[in-house]
This record gives structure tokens, C-alpha cells and sequence, in this order.
């Protein structure tokens, strides 16, 4: 029973990807709001009340989620401006995954301490 939910999980998160990018390629605003709605972060909190019932762990998990969806923003910000500029797609990728995981490091420090101390 435990692989048949796992395997759920993973198509059920895998259909979400391939069907924002079917749909962003007809339409890449509409792709954008499907794949910019935390169906990942609901999923797993589902999954977590499933699991455990456990309401202080999900609640310090979305907590951590907030502090954490802040420097993921810097991706959206970085590989506009960067193709914008003229940089060639993968540079640019790379260049932007880049300054997002140093926003990464600085969110998880930053996130650590804050839930810690609430």
C-alpha cells in the first residue's frame, strides 16, 4: 500500500508540471498561474495531516514555506532582466539558479532563527 500512495504522489506532482508546460505553451499566462499556485505546498500539507494529523508540524512548515518562497522570487526577477539584457537562455538559467541559491542560504539562516524563536 505504501508504493501505491507514493506513486500517486509522484504522478499526481509530475501531471502538474507537464500540464503547466502544455499549457504555457499555448498560453504562458495561463501556464505561469497554474504552475505559481502552491499546489506543492497544499499537496504536502494534505499529505502531512495525512500521515500524522500532526497540526503543529504543518503550521512550522508553512512557516518555513512563507520565509522560503521570499528569496525563490529572485529567480523571476534575475532570468527576466538577465535574457532581457541579451544573455543566451542557459547562462542566464544558470546565472539566475545561481543568485537564487545565495538567497537560499541567506533564507534558510534567516528562517531558522525566526521559526526557532516563535
Amino acid at each position: 500500500m505504501l508504493w501505491q500512495n507514493l506513486l500517486f504522489r509522484v504522478l499526481l506532482s509530475g501531471g502538474i508540471v507537464v500540464a503547466a508546460s502544455e499549457i504555457a505553451k499555448r498560453n504562458s499566462l495561463f501556464g505561469a498561474l497554474l504552475i505559481s499556485l502552491p499546489l506543492a505546498s497544499i499537496m504536502t500539507m494534505i499529505w502531512l495531516h495525512y500521515d500524522t494529523g500532526d497540526a503543529e508540524q504543518i503550521a512550522v512548515f508553512s512557516k518555513e514555506v512563507m520565509w522560503l518562497v521570499i528569496p525563490s522570487l529572485v529567480l523571476f526577477i534575475a532570468l527576466p532582466v538577465a535574457l532581457a539584457k541579451g544573455m543566451d537562455f542557459w547562462p542566464a538559467l544558470g546565472l539566475s539558479v545561481l543568485l537564487t541559491s545565495m538567497c537560499y542560504g541567506f533564507g534558510l539562516m534567516l528562517a531558522s532563527r525566526l521559526v526557532a524563536s516563535a
